[in-house]
């Protein structure tokens, strides 16, 4: 993967029908931009109750977008990361359609994942409040076979997404010819999405549990023999995130966003700095993704202390909704569908209050902090709520799902503010310190002061909290003020 900074997006949401379109926009609006695109859920159908996660056919591109080859065209142009979807298919998939009609018969019985594979004699109601919760409901749903009998399905998210038992030989089989297409294709990354919850175990949390550890290193090295390498997406305590890292290719910064926020609200970069002295060196960094912002990731747990304490932490998650004109409060918890009991469901732009200055100083900090930099393309464009397509969906993470047209999309690049961020992004990409080596040098808690050295290259973000000046100094471009 390299060291510049990759673009996340759905195909159909950035000015684009197809994957021939996104081709072009990459080779024009956006050339010299990005080093890498993740591209979201592609798969058909890309319009399911999950926005292309809950898949009827992993193995097929939706043909609205275009099909395989195409794909593989896109990847000789830029580094393409795709989702491996680890955890679950759509309850409309062949497979598990063929499951509910011939029950036991069914060549895909051993697939999918139901009550009775985990708890063969039953489960306690302490088994049950032990399992690890993302959202309110408890994680099955009670199914009709067509024979006329009920079994209950283990569904950890919604009730259209079957969970599939990745320890069968038929889940193996399963996961191995989704690799397979991938190489295919060309795609050099991928994202195990959920994958934190692929192993159940009666007794355990069912989420990251030693099992869990041990199926990640096991697809990991499969995935490295097609010469793919791997993300692996958990949002969880921190603690458990450095503990993750030390076991595989890259993890996402998921504490980074809050603790920007943190940074930028409180005028304080001391919890920051906490964090950039042990965070994890092979990170994705982000700010923004097509989920919410997550709270998981730094607060505490049980006893444990979390990178933020627990007042300061709700006024932040207040600060965000004051900030955002309570809009970011229609889009979480019980507002909408699709609960998330662990993040904040609002753009990062308007989190910031639509600060124009403050939302490049926060980009900025992302570019310099360790790890590769991901912008969600909402981001890119410092993207406002969608308030329509919340109401039309009602699903929380629509607010910052926006769909963009071609038209905006080039109104949108030629904004003096936007032109500014992408003078970063080009920065970031171009400049040699960055692969060098990272210092945070010693300041007080109202400054940042961020240093990258290699040779005689380097690069360094000076930020003054309190007056609110940036500053960016390198080997060969004139001193920056923000």
């Amino acid at each position: 993967m390299k060291n510049k900074v990759q673009l996340i997006t759905y195909v159909d949401r950035i000015g684009c029908k197809t994957l021939s379109d996104l081709k072009d926009l990459m080779n024009t609006e956006l050339k010299g931009l990005f080093g890498g695109v993740h591209l979201l859920p592609f798969y058909y159908p890309i319009d399911g109750e999950d926005a292309g996660f809950d898949p009827i056919n992993h193995n097929q591109i939706d043909p609205r977008l275009g099909d395989w080859n195409d794909l593989r065209s896109l990847s000789k142009e830029v580094d393409i990361m795709a989702d491996l979807i680890v955890n679950h298919m759509s309850a409309q998939s062949l497979q598990f359609q063929d499951y509910l009609e011939k029950g036991n018969d069914s060549s895909y019985a051993d697939l999918f994942l139901s009550y009775d594979t985990v708890f063969p004699n039953g489960a306690t109601e302490q088994d049950i409040l032990t399992i690890y919760r993302p959202r309110p409901n408890l994680p099955f749903t009670n199914f009709a076979f067509k024979d006329g009998t009920r079994k209950l399905m283990w569904t950890t998210f919604t009730s259209n997404q079957i969970d599939i038992d990745v320890t069968s030989k038929m889940g193996t089989a399963y996961l191995e010819g989704i690799l397979d297409t991938f190489q295919q294709a060309g795609v050099s990354m991928i994202r195990l999405d959920a994958t934190g919850y692929a192993i159940k175990k009666q007794g355990t949390s069912c989420f990251m549990i030693e099992e869990t550890f041990d199926f990640i290193d096991e697809l990991t090295k499969k995935a490295h023999d097609r010469d793919i390498t791997v993300l692996v997406e958990i949002h969880s305590y921190h603690k458990t995130q450095i503990e993750i890292a030390a076991k595989v290719d890259y993890v996402y910064d998921f504490a980074l966003p809050v603790l920007v926020l943190d940074t930028l609200f409180n005028k304080d970069a001391s919890n920051l700095k906490k964090w950039l002295a042990i965070s994890p060196r092979n990170a994705i960094t982000v700010l923004d993704t097509h989920d919410g912002i997550g709270v998981v990731d730094v607060a505490r747990e049980g006893d444990q202390k979390g990178l933020i304490e627990d007042g300061r932490l709700d006024k932040i998650v207040d600060q965000i909704h004051a900030n955002s004109k309570g809009n970011s409060l229609k889009a979480t918890g019980e507002a909408a569908s699709n609960l998330d009991l662990y993040q904040v469901n609002c753009t990062y732009f308007d989190a910031l209050g639509g600060d124009e200055k403050a939302y490049l100083m926060a980009r900025t900090i992302q570019f310099f902090v360790p790890g590769i930099p991901q912008v969600y393309y909402v981001g890119l464009f410092a993207g406002k709520n969608d308030m329509e397509l919340l109401t039309t969906t009602n699903v929380g993470r629509d607010i910052n799902r926006h769909y963009f047209t071609k038209t905006e999309i080039q109104q949108e690049l030629q904004r003096p503010f936007i032109q500014e961020l992408q003078n970063l992004l080009i920065f970031r990409n171009t400049h040699p310190a960055f692969n060098g080596d990272f210092e945070l040098l010693p300041t007080n808690d109202a400054v940042l002061h961020i240093r990258w050295t290699n040779g005689e290259d380097y690069a360094e973000l000076l930020l003054d909290l309190q007056e609110g000046d940036l500053k960016i100094q390198s080997s060969f471009v004139e001193e920056k003020v923000l």
